[in-house]
């Protein structure tokens, strides 16, 4: 039999294992040790919850293993446990039921993790415990009786330590032992009353002709909100009757429905972990307990934390810096390449220059930002210090209903909102992550920054001098955190009848990193990113390319050449000095042609027009077209509004924020019509409008891309609709304010 023959299940199928396991119990580094880098990532069907499947060999048999989310019950109140809850009674479309369960259970906390293998146990599929974090129950002078154990659950029971790869070999060989001999974890007994009154309720769903097996039977009589069973009306009268006698005749004997499973199945816990559970030393103070005091202390913690942030957000920011240039620099030379063989062909030339390497370009530029920030976060995660910085922030931002967890994607957002909002997987409730996606792109992220800086020092500065410069350029950015803020309180409040998580979070032991699982998680993050939101930002980049190129009239180049001539004529120069200087590609006079010519089929392009049509709308923001144009044209990215604006002023696309040509352009620039004719067109109140629109708008089309795909549609679109129509109010406000002030 080869390497690559699959285990067979009794489905005739290969053999589908699911990890399963409390949060923070070292479930994925268990699955990295046991998939290696044979893993895809992927959401489950309607719902965007990510899971990694990967193949494990096991006596040299392919299985396939999944490790689903971590919680600590099937009682499925949050999406996550749902996931759970539905994986394992095989509702999830498409996907088989695993016919082994492995529970990846805490040896410091053999109690509390039991709770969720003892809910697994009433399944009826094979389990095996693998005993996590062996080594730090060891250093803790903790011994744990596993054959004991293994012969009070009925199952295998093994434990494991990933660092040093110890126990991986023989928790394999138990997991094959365990399909192969069906090894069912003992169930609990109930009490008499109980079990009479949980029969009875199956029976007379059974004969209302309402199926349900024993764990769903669990889940509709001890859940406090009603579970969504697939095929299971809740609202049929024969269920609701029948849950009802069923709790009544509960609580008859003592117990409260909502309660008793977790007072049953504790009890049953501790005659389980009875003379299991040997404590050497009763007095041994946890590793890193002393530590924990420093980093979770009101003061001390944040001032470590602030630290760490910054060393985070300086690295995201400036060690990616190189290598942002580098893909920079390799697209700038494909693009002369490609423009050089495409000479003769200038359709088709822009369309390979300035859409699919532009497009490809566009999302590739953010790909190492995204590498340094996993890789970070990673390093926080596998060292345990990621809990504690979730734990200091909560209290600061709970009040706004966003998690601890919050903190970190929205600080990455400062250098880009696309790496903040990838780092959002780490928040386990939803609704905190769907917050926190939703006011990560408020966020002043460095594609604003050239906007700001030609702003500034083109109006800005010279007037008002340098300290005010420097000041605007601090109020602008502080400008999306003041919004934001209150924006995720709204959504809090909105989104109430969605219960939130408790913020409940275990410390894990300190753990040296594993190298292995940072690369394996930089190169699976970047990999996702490039697969999932590349390819939307690719189209995007595509569509406003043929806005901007089409239509390519006959008329307008030679209606600009007459232009130009006369323009030099003017200037002293003869029709035939003119003629030979055109055939100059680096003349002055083929340059000003070139130029012109750029910005004449700008100015009829579908953008351009559509530019002008829309101009009534920013008006009141006192915009004219060209600005308008340069807003559009910056939707796929904030920072092509520069290179715009040059090609419009006819200064071509190669202008950067600092170009004298281009600030001397905007101080020239007068209206030219309307009740403002002949009126200067950047003024401080345009000026402060524009970098409030580029503030609060919603203007990436990558970031939108990646809401799309962490969230879903509805959320890119009520992204892009709230912050756009935001980022018009306000500069609307701020230009005619500041004009009356002015005035």
């Amino acid at each position: 039999m080869s390497a690559s023959t699959p285990v067979i299940s009794s489905q005739n199928r290969p053999l589908q294992l699911a990890l399963v396991g409390n949060p923070n119990t070292g479930k994925t580094t268990l699955f990295n040790a046991l998939t290696g880098l044979r893993q895809r990532i992927g959401n489950y069907p309607g719902i965007t919850v990510a899971m990694a499947t990967g193949t494990v060999f096991l006596d040299k048999q392919a299985a396939y293993l999944t490790d689903l989310p971590g919680t600590y019950s099937l009682a499925a109140s949050s999406p996550d446990e749902k996931i759970v809850h539905d994986y394992i009674n095989g509702n999830i479309p498409n996907t088989a039921k695993p016919d082994v369960l492995i529970c990846v259970v805490d040896s410091t906390n053999l109690n509390k993790n039991l709770y969720l293998a003892c809910q697994l146990a009433e399944h009826g599929i094979p389990v095996v415990i693998a005993l996590s974090f062996w080594d730090s129950a060891l250093r803790q002078k903790t011994q744990l009786q596993t054959d004991l154990l293994s012969k009070r659950l009925g199952v295998p029971v093994v434990p494991v330590n990933v660092v040093r790869n110890e126990g991986i070999a023989e928790l394999k060989h138990a997991i094959l032992h365990a399909h192969n001999c069906s090894s069912l974890m003992h169930r609990m007994q109930w009490e008499p009353e109980m079990a009479a009154a949980i029969d009875d309720f199956r029976s007379e769903l059974k004969k209302a002709q309402i199926a349900v097996n024993a764990a769903e039977a669990y889940r509709l009589i001890f859940d406090s909100t009603m579970p969504t069973l697939p095929g299971i009306n809740s609202q049929a009268p024969e269920l609701k009757t029948a849950l009802e006698r069923c709790r009544s005749r509960i609580r008859k004997a003592g117990f409260h429905p909502h309660t008793v499973e977790a007072v049953l199945y504790h009890r049953h816990i501790a005659e389980l972990t009875d003379g299991v559970i040997v404590q050497k030393d009763s007095r041994i103070i946890r590793r890193g307990e002393s530590i924990d005091r420093l980093l979770t202390h009101r003061f001390w913690g944040m001032l470590i934390f602030a630290v760490f942030m910054y060393v985070v957000f300086q690295s995201v920011y400036s060690w990616s810096a190189p290598f942002m240039d580098l893909i920079d620099f390799l697209k700038g030379g494909l693009q002369g390449i490609a423009a050089s063989g495409l000479e003769g062909h200038p359709q088709l030339q822009s369309l390979v220059t300035d859409g699919v390497i532009e497009g490809v370009g566009a999302f590739l530029i953010f790909l190492p930002q995204i590498l340094i920030l996993f890789f970070f976060i990673s390093l926080l995660e596998e060292t345990g210090y990621m809990a504690r910085a979730a734990f200091l922030m909560d209290r600061m931002f709970s009040w706004a209903g966003l998690s601890g967890k919050s903190f970190v994607p929205l600080l990455s957002s400062f250098a880009c909102a696309i790496p903040g909002i990838l780092a959002t997987r780490t928040i386990e409730d939803r609704k905190s992550r769907l917050i926190t996606i939703f006011i990560a792109p408020l966020m002043s992220c460095s594609a604003r920054l050239p906007v700001y800086v030609l702003l500034i020092g083109a109006l800005i500065e010279p007037r008002y001098g340098p300290f005010v410069a420097g000041l605007t350029l601090f109020a602008i950015h502080i400008l999306g955190i003041l919004v934001a803020l209150p924006t995720a309180w709204i959504l809090h409040k909105i989104l109430r009848r969605t219960p939130s998580k408790p913020f409940i979070i275990e410390m894990p032991d300190y753990q040296v990193p594993k190298l292995r699982n940072l690369i394996w998680r930089m190169w699976s993050e970047g990999r996702e990113f490039v697969y999932r939101a590349g390819t939307v930002i690719f189209v995007i980049t595509i569509l406003i390319w043929a806005l901007l190129y089409y239509p390519r009239p006959d008329t307008v180049e030679p209606q600009t050449l007459v232009r130009v001539q006369s323009e030099f004529v003017e200037q002293g120069l003869s029709e035939a000095e003119f003629t030979a200087q055109l055939e100059e590609e680096d003349s002055e006079v083929a340059q000003e042609f070139s130029r012109q010519l750029d910005a004449a089929y700008i100015n009829q392009s579908y953008l351009s027009r559509f530019g002008k049509a829309v101009q009534p709308v920013f008006d009141l923001a006192g915009f004219d077209w060209r600005i308008s144009v340069g807003i559009l044209a910056s939707f796929p990215a904030r920072e092509v509004i520069v290179s715009t604006m040059g090609v419009i002023f006819s200064l071509g696309g190669e202008v950067d924020e600092s170009s004298p040509n281009l600030r001397a352009a905007m101080h020239q620039a007068t209206w030219a019509d309307g009740h403002r004719a002949g009126q200067p067109l950047f003024t401080i109140p345009v000026a402060f409008a524009i970098m409030v629109f580029f503030a609060l708008c919603q203007q990436c089309g990558s970031t939108l891309a990646v809401i799309r795909s962490e969230a879903n549609t509805f959320w890119a679109v009520l992204s892009f609709t709230f912050m756009t129509t935001l980022a018009w109010i306000t500069s609307i406000l701020t230009y005619q304010g500041l004009s009356w002030i002015m005035s």
